[in-house]
C-alpha cells in the first residue's frame, strides 16, 4: 500500500481463550482484556462490541477502553465503527464534520486500518465518546450528558414506543455523565415542553434550550437526512454554567442519500420541518419558523453545496481506497465505493431540490 495512503494502525493482540470467549455470544456486554498497539505505544486495554443491530454483521464494531493507561491522548473510551452498510465508510465522518461546519458540537473522527492477532479486519472509523472528555477537550463548562438510547427520547410526554403516557420523564435517556441531581433538570426540559402554555412557550424555552444551537441539530439532520435523528441518534448536553441543554449527534453512517441498510433512501424521506415534539413546538412560533428558514438559506448558500462539499468527498474517498483494497469484506464492492461521489453529489442535488420548494411553509 502507498506510504501516501496507509490509514493510521489499530494492532489489537487477544489471548486466544479470551476472543473465544468475546465471540461466544456477541449480545454480552462484558468486554476482554487485549493490547492495543497504535502509534508506536502498547496500551492495555478492555475490548467489547458496540452497537445493536450491527452486532449481528459479518464485520464488528467494537469499543475500547483504556485500561493502563487510564487516558489516551485524552480520551479514556474510543469507539470502531465498522461502517459495514456504508460503501462509502465516510458517512458518519462526513457527517460529523458537517455539524462542526454549521456551528454544532459533534465528534472528532477518523479513519483507521484494524487487525486483530495480525488478521486484517479492514477499515474503521475511530469515533470520539460524548463523556466528560468530550466537554474538557473543548473547554466547555462542566455539566452532564444524556444519551438518547431508544424511540422514548422524543421530548414528549407519551411513549413513542408502546404509545401510552411515559412512566417516567427519563425514559429514552442514559446519565452518561453528571451527578443524579442532573436527571431532575433532563425531567424538567420534558415537562416544560410538553405543558408551557403557547402565549408563554417562545420567552420560557429559552431557559432551558439553547434554541439557535438546536436549530443548527435541526437543520443538520434535515441536510444529511438522517431518519432516525429526531428521536435516537443523539446526545445531550446540559451547559452547567448557562444551565442550556444542546443537542450532539450520534450515529450518522445512515446518511447522505442512503438508508440504514445501505439503501438508496429518497431525498424526500426525512420532512423539512423534522418530527419530535421539541422541534414541533419551536417551529410553531413565528420567530423561530422565520430564524429556521434563514438559517436553512444560509447553510444552502454556503456548506450544502456540491461545489463545497464535493471536493471534501472526493479527498476522503481517495484518502481510503488503497485501504479498502485491504479490507477482506468490502475489497471485492470496489465498484460500488467508486460510484459513492456520484450518489452523494445527486443526493444533494436532490435533496436541496426538495428543501428550496418546502421552505415557503415557513413564511
Amino acid at each position: 500500500m502507498d506510504e501516501t495512503f496507509k490509514l493510521p494502525q489499530y494492532k489489537i493482540f487477544i489471548n486466544p481463550i479470551d476472543f473465544r470467549e468475546l465471540k461466544r455470544d456477541i449480545w454480552i456486554d462484558d468486554p476482554v482484556p487485549a493490547q492495543l498497539a497504535i502509534d508506536g505505544k502498547k496500551l492495555e486495554i478492555d475490548l467489547s462490541y458496540r452497537g445493536s443491530h450491527i452486532r449481528d454483521f459479518e464485520k464488528k464494531s467494537y469499543q475500547i477502553v483504556y485500561y493502563k493507561p487510564k487516558k489516551f491522548k485524552g480520551s479514556s473510551l474510543v469507539h470502531l465503527n465498522a461502517e459495514f452498510k456504508d460503501p462509502s465508510f465516510i458517512r458518519n465522518k462526513l457527517s460529523f464534520d458537517f455539524f462542526k461546519e454549521i456551528g454544532c458540537l459533534a465528534p472528532q473522527s477518523r479513519h483507521v486500518f484494524l487487525t486483530i492477532n495480525g488478521k486484517a479486519e479492514g477499515v474503521y472509523l475511530e469515533i470520539e465518546s460524548v463523556d466528560e472528555n468530550f466537554i474538557n477537550r473543548r473547554d466547555l463548562p462542566n455539566g452532564s450528558i444524556f444519551y438518547a438510547v431508544d424511540g422514548d427520547a422524543n421530548f414528549s410526554l407519551m411513549s413513542d414506543l408502546d404509545k401510552e403516557t411515559k412512566k417516567s420523564l427519563k425514559l429514552g435517556y442514559e446519565r452518561k455523565w453528571g451527578s443524579a441531581k442532573e436527571e431532575l433538570y433532563l425531567q424538567e426540559l420534558i415537562y416544560q415542553i410538553n405543558t408551557l402554555p403557547k402565549a408563554e412557550f417562545q420567552k420560557e424555552i429559552q431557559r432551558y434550550v439553547n434554541v439557535e444551537s438546536y436549530l443548527r441539530w435541526v437543520a443538520g439532520v434535515i441536510f444529511t437526512s438522517n431518519y432516525d435523528g429526531f428521536v435516537h441518534n443523539y446526545a445531550l448536553y446540559r451547559n452547567g454554567a448557562t444551565g442550556l441543554f444542546e443537542v450532539i449527534p450520534w450515529d450518522y453512517d445512515a446518511t447522505w442519500g442512503r438508508d440504514v441498510n445501505g439503501k438508496r433512501m429518497e431525498s424526500d424521506y426525512v420532512p423539512i420541518h423534522g418530527f419530535n415534539t421539541l422541534t414541533a413546538r419551536i417551529l410553531d412560533e413565528n420567530h423561530f419558523r422565520k430564524q429556521y428558514r434563514k438559517l436553512l438559506e444560509e447553510i444552502m448558500n454556503h456548506q450544502f453545496t456540491v461545489e463545497y462539499m464535493a471536493p471534501k468527498v472526493e479527498k476522503l474517498l481517495q484518502s481510503l481506497r488503497p485501504s479498502v483494497l485491504l479490507d477482506p469484506y468490502k475489497k471485492q464492492q470496489l465498484d460500488q465505493f467508486d460510484q459513492e461521489l456520484a450518489v452523494i453529489t445527486l443526493y444533494m442535488e436532490e435533496r436541496k431540490n426538495y428543501l428550496k420548494k418546502k421552505l415557503t411553509m415557513f413564511d
